[in-house]
């Protein structure tokens, strides 16, 4: 009797956890006139210039059809406790399409494997402007190489090609997995995040950060929205 009620304990525990939970969704909105963004030469590379037969520019800033940005970064900053998350199994991928990075903006935690790919038929390059995390500066001259990285500190860095300037990313390493990016309608989504009280930042790379406190219960959903503005 004693090992079946503590097995309706543990089960009882573990149900109360998932539902004392919520999703923090949001989108993060641009408002004025979008910076002009410069137009990229590929015509040092052919196989560059024959990826793109159309004009390329810069993805510094991307406003959607929508008025909202793409390739925000949007993260706990404030608020967890000192637990230890479990290191996802799952790799991602940071590759190379087209003489550029895919995706442009990627978020990763502490310990999680990064597949990073050249899927050109041209000489494309590596390399890590971390602070905290070892830098690597390594060159990929095949189509289809892969190599492997994982990260032990909580950064976001950006990553460029030596080869070809235009070429350049960023990259943020965290130790939780409450992070997403926003897509081609300005919008993300925490999962499962326990209840609390948290600051939720925004970080664009041209536009710096922007926090927002959210107030996270059993009831579902949390709106945290975010607003940058041009000129």
């Amino acid at each position: 009797m004693k090992r079946r009620a503590a097995s309706f304990l543990l089960v009882g525990v573990m149900v109360a956890s998932q539902l004392m939970a919520g999703d923090v969704t949001g989108k993060v909105t641009f408002k004025g006139k979008p910076p002009e963004q410069p137009k990229i030469n590929m015509n040092a590379d052919p196989v560059c210039k024959k990826a793109h037969p159309g004009a390329v520019f810069s993805e510094e800033v991307v406003v959607n059809k929508n008025e909202t940005l793409k390739n925000v970064l949007v993260y706990i900053k404030d608020g967890l406790s000192a637990k230890t998350y479990e290191t996802p199994k799952q790799k991602l991928v940071f590759d190379q399409v087209g003489c550029d990075y895919k995706p442009h903006v990627l978020g990763i935690m502490i310990g999680q494997e990064l597949d990073i790919k050249n899927s050109d038929p041209t000489l494309h390059n590596v390399h890590s402007l971390s602070k905290l995390n070892g830098q690597f500066n390594r060159a990929q001259p095949m189509k289809n190489m892969v190599m492997t990285e994982k990260f032990d500190k909580v950064e976001t860095f950006k990553v460029k090609c030596e080869v070809h300037p235009w070429m350049n990313a960023y990259i943020g390493v965290f130790n939780h997995p409450y992070f997403a990016v926003t897509d081609d309608d300005g919008s993300f989504t925490l999962k499962g995040v326990p209840a609390g009280e948290y600051t939720i930042e925004a970080w664009q790379e041209k536009f710096g950060t922007q926090t927002a406190k959210v107030k996270v219960d059993a009831s579902g959903k949390v709106t945290a929205d975010f607003t940058y503005k041009g000129n």
